[in-house]
Order: C-alpha cells, then structure tokens, then sequence
C-alpha cells in the first residue's frame, strides 16, 4: 500500500469571499497567499485552508473536477490550553459569539471551544490531544 504523508489542504465555501477573507486573515490570524473570484488560499504551518465560492467551483467542465457544497462545513485548529482564554477573548472582541464549549471527559482529552465563520462553517478550537485516547485505548 503506498503511504500518504499527511492531509495537504482542507476546504470550506463560502459565498461572500470578502466577509471569508476578513475572518480568517484578522480573527484567526491566517496568512493570506493568494485570492481571487474563485478562492482564497490561507497558509498555516505547512498546510492550507482554502475557502472556495461555490457558485464558482462547482461550474461544470473547469480544469480541476467541479466540487463544492451548499451546507457548513467543519474545521479543527489545535490551540494549548494556555491559550484557551486567549482565544475566548479574541473572540468576544471581533464579536464572535461562542456557540459551545465542549470538555472532553474520556481520556483528559480537555475542551474544545466551538463558533461559526461569517459562512456559517463550525469552527473549532481543540486541544492537541483530542484523539489521542484513540492510539492507546
């Protein structure tokens, strides 16, 4: 079975790219790489996130496969618990409303702080040893 060596890029939608880009670029501090009508490309660590137009990605016939979605997506940062509050502060300062706050009972795997993007994408803040408990049950 051939490798693979981790997961590259992650994608969510978003109709209003501008709304997107002033979300992702200022309220979680992504590096923005490139932008068009069709995407923006945000870097971080050595991955990417890409927030794509659905209207423009699912056209039919384009060189890379028509894909894209019409419901909210998901995506995980990891954060330490250091930052924890950090994070609950940023958030309420851009007036970003925490949805919910999850603490992992099993395995002291710690809380999760959940709340939406301006597309309506869940985003979570997790600690970094969410699925651990996994490896070693």
């Amino acid at each position: 079975m051939p490798s693979l060596l981790k997961i590259f890029e992650t994608v969510l939608y978003a109709d209003d790219l501008d709304a997107a880009k002033v979300f992702y670029a200022h309220v979680m501090g992504l590096r923005l790489l490139s932008q068009n009508d069709l995407m923006l490309v945000f870097e971080l660590d050595e991955s990417y996130l890409l927030i794509f137009n659905p209207d423009k990605s699912s056209v039919v016939g384009r060189q890379v496969p028509s894909h894209g979605t019409r419901s909210h997506g998901h995506i995980a940062f990891v954060i330490t618990d250091n930052e924890r509050e950090t994070w609950r502060t940023r958030l309420a300062d851009a007036g970003i409303e925490i949805e919910s706050e999850v603490c992992w009972d099993v395995g002291a795997r710690g809380t999760s702080i959940y709340f939406r993007d301006p597309a309506g994408n869940s985003i979570e803040l997790a600690p970094p040893n969410l699925w651990t408990y996994l490896k070693n049950p």
